[in-house]
């Protein structure tokens, strides 16, 4: 190091290697980005805003103590050069050579910006004391004018001053977002395993909703509407068959043939040799008198 000073020095290289390769004739290689859409002169093709090249720039003047430097870069869809030097007069970048600016600019005047002092207007605010009091006057009558416009933006600065709430706020509301999507998430989940689903619920609607309401089919009755109206049905209905006669009548529904069948009366076929069969004839008990023949008949003695 006492002797060389650093590597660079030892090794004769540039710390910027390639980009300082002509930095004898004042120019540096950078990475230069699009300020803004153009057509190439040379292929006639658009380039869009944004677009990045490596550029020879150098320092061509001065505006007052501002250097405004030049760009010169090669067209990538063709072999044209394109030269741009920034503009500190107008706050912008303009076109040397080789391109041709598409034009979506607009008046800063008509859009009640800011206009930077021309040097004209500078040199004559110093030395014409008439002219530089009219100015005044203007400048007062439009801060005048622009007075309401500062306080509003003053307010809403100040309204979002205190970063600390704003961003306590910010954290609660997204906390309550949160809680909301893992709770419609666990409902979601719930109903997929209830009715057996693989496919993806999306949240409902009061479109949904409102159709749902319609399409919804539901009993007139409840179940214990429903078991009080058959117990009612059952109490107040008859024993006995609607089209039933004297002995001979029966109905066709189960219970007319049952109550038909009781009041029948006559004799019971029995097993030989057996005992006798009761028959439900007329509700009684059947009895054999002493010394019948077993197979002889049988006398019902509850029978009229």
């Amino acid at each position: 190091p006492p002797q060389h000073g650093s590597l660079n020095r030892y090794h004769g290289s540039h710390p910027l290697r390639e980009r300082a390769r002509k930095l004898a004739q004042g120019i540096l290689v950078i990475r230069f980005e699009m300020p803004y859409n153009i057509w190439c002169d040379g292929c006639k093709n658009h380039i869009g805003m944004g677009v990045r090249y490596n550029a020879e720039k150098k320092k061509v003047g001065t505006y007052y103590t501002t250097p405004i430097y030049r760009f010169r870069m090669k067209c990538h869809l063709c072999v044209n050069y394109i030269e741009m030097q920034t503009d500190p007069a107008g706050c912008d970048y303009v076109i040397v050579s080789g391109a041709r600016r598409k034009e979506e600019r607009w008046d800063m005047q008509d859009n009640q910006q800011v206009l930077p002092t021309e040097r004209e207007a500078k040199e004559k605010l110093e030395t014409d004391a008439m002219f530089r009091l009219e100015h005044g006057v203007a400048d007062r009558a439009t801060l005048q004018r622009a007075a309401p416009t500062l306080a509003t933006l003053q307010e809403a600065q100040n309204a979002w001053k205190d970063d600390f709430a704003l961003n306590s706020r910010l954290r609660r509301r997204f906390r309550e977002e949160k809680k909301t999507l893992r709770e419609e998430e666990e409902e979601a989940a719930a109903l997929q395993a209830k009715a057996g689903l693989s496919i993806p619920l999306v949240p409902e609607t009061d479109e949904d909703r409102r159709l749902a309401a319609l399409l919804k089919l539901r009993s007139p009755d409840s179940y214990e509407e429903k078991q009080r109206l058959k117990r009612t049905e059952i109490s107040s209905r008859s024993w006995f068959s609607p089209a039933g006669g004297g002995g001979g009548g029966g109905g066709s529904t189960k219970a007319g043939q049952a109550l038909r069948k009781l009041r029948l009366g006559g004799q019971a076929p029995r097993a030989r040799g057996g005992p006798p069969t009761a028959t439900p004839a007329g509700f009684g008990i059947v009895r054999r008198r002493s010394g019948e023949d077993p197979e002889g008949t049988e006398r019902d003695e509850g029978s009229p």
